[in-house]
């Protein structure tokens, strides 16, 4: 069964015009709000795992620079 309904049409009037355009800037001073806010956390995330590869790349260059050094080239020619 094909339940029809009829809907009346009618012309928008100005208010109802301007009413529609509110909502609308809302929605999307709404959705800037948002966007602007996932930026923000993603810059944060960006800004902590750089952070955190500077350090494990500091650890690591400074792994080589003990390994180019004589006394542990000696220490790690050694048998247990």
């Amino acid at each position: 069964m094909t339940n029809t309904q009829k809907i009346s049409s009618r012309t928008l009037t100005q208010s109802d015009i301007e009413l529609i355009e509110r909502i609308i800037y809302k929605t999307s001073d709404d959705v800037v709000v948002s966007i602007a806010r996932s930026l923000e956390r993603l810059e944060e995330r960006i800004d902590a795992t750089e952070s955190r590869l500077d350090a494990k790349l500091n650890d690591l260059l400074d792994e080589v620079a003990k390994a180019k050094s004589p006394t542990s080239v000696t220490n790690s020619t050694k048998l247990p």
